[in-house]
């Protein structure tokens, strides 16, 4: 059995978090205890988007309880991996430290019907990084 650390990611996107809410939550679901996952907004907020808890309960995951968390610097420098989601130049920049920057479209329209099809984007690059990071995701 491997002793290695844990990876640790960290998802950043803007205002109340919900696109970095969907992709912790589906590492979460599908990496288990075998990766560390967080989520941040740049700015804070103190719900998360409805349409964005209908979309994730559509597939099973239930985030109705959670707060969006504040970007903190801390939380930066402590993830292995920080993946920004539309958040520009918020997110605080540590040379050496990985980043990827999941660019994602901008949703035609409010609401459960603009979400979904970030929702299913957000969940395939999410199984991409498991695979990056050599974890295979649970069933």
């Amino acid at each position: 059995m491997s002793t290695s650390p844990v990876p640790s990611v960290l998802f950043v996107c803007v205002h109340n978090a919900g696109r970095s809410q969907m992709a912790a939550a589906f590492l979460a679901r599908l990496g288990g205890d075998r990766v560390q996952v967080r989520s941040a907004g740049s700015v804070p907020a103190d719900t998360v988007n409805p349409a964005v808890v209908e979309a994730l309960a559509e597939v099973g995951i239930d985030i109705s309880s959670e707060t969006p968390k504040v970007l903190t610097t801390e939380a930066v420098q402590s993830s292995d991996v920080v993946i920004t989601m539309g958040c520009g130049d918020s997110c605080p920049f540590f040379p050496g430290k990985r980043y990827l920057d999941w660019r994602l479209e901008d949703p035609a329209g409010q609401g459960i019907a603009a979400v979904r099809p970030i929702r299913d984007e957000i969940q395939r690059r999410v199984r991409g990084l498991l695979a990056e990071l050599g974890v295979e995701p649970a069933a």
